[in-house]
């Protein structure tokens, strides 16, 4: 069975670049021309779409309102695409719950590696749950429950989180974050760390404290 992905952009151009060489690789792709088009779209197969690639700027609703409508209701995948590179944008992109951040122009080829390593990411069972102070990951189903109620976490924050307590009691510094979390693949300024940080805490409330910031080195998670 394929993976389904959504590609919404209000360029056809550019919706049909994206959709050649994702089909080249197998997957499927429904496509979506404005913010409006992908809630509905979503909505009616969110069981389906496996990952979603969002321009930002688009008529009617643009990416930054779809993203942040998605993740009220699902950690699915999700890439945004921009022409503006900005880091502010960035950043707010990753606060929001995004999981990768692709400024136009951008090689196709690079563009489906990066959501071929997301989905096998996402996929990958290990069959393992493990309790960290009342902080439940299961690695098979890729969840997070704080006192056993399911948390709403992208990819990313997943990964980062994972990352941490695998290395319980160990300080981290940004970079050995962004080189195992990032895959060595994000070249931008670390403090998108700090924001990923930042929004975990608030979403574990009182366990968000297991986190510790490590003065002029990184983080560490403890429980203590």
């Amino acid at each position: 069975m394929s993976t389904t992905i959504l590609v919404v952009d209000d360029e056809q151009r550019m919706r049909t670049l994206l959709k050649d060489f994702l089909v080249k690789k197998d997957y499927d792709v429904i496509e979506a021309k404005d913010g409006e088009e992908a809630l509905d779209i979503f909505n009616e197969k969110k069981d389906l779409i496996k990952l979603i690639l969002l321009d930002v700027m688009m008529p009617k609703l643009d990416g930054w309102s779809v993203l942040r409508q998605i993740r009220q209701s699902s950690s699915v995948p999700i890439i945004m695409l921009t022409a503006r590179g900005e880091e502010q944008d960035e950043l707010f992109g990753f606060e929001l719950g995004a999981d990768e951040y692709i400024a136009k122009p951008f090689s196709p080829k690079i563009l489906v590696a990066r959501v071929d390593a997301i989905l096998k990411r996402s996929s990958s069972k290990q069959n393992k749950e493990v309790d960290y102070g009342g902080i439940e990951i299961d690695e098979e189903g890729r969840t997070v429950k704080l006192d056993g109620k399911l948390i709403e976490m992208s990819l990313r924050e997943y990964e980062l989180l994972k990352y941490l307590v695998d290395n319980v009691g160990i300080a981290l510094s940004r970079d050995k974050i962004l080189n195992n979390v990032w895959n060595y693949d994000y070249y931008g300024d670390s403090r998108t760390i700090d924001s990923h940080i930042k929004k975990i805490r608030h979403k574990l409330g009182k366990k968000g404290k297991y986190i510790k910031t490590m003065r002029g080195i990184g983080y560490k998670f403890e429980v203590k």
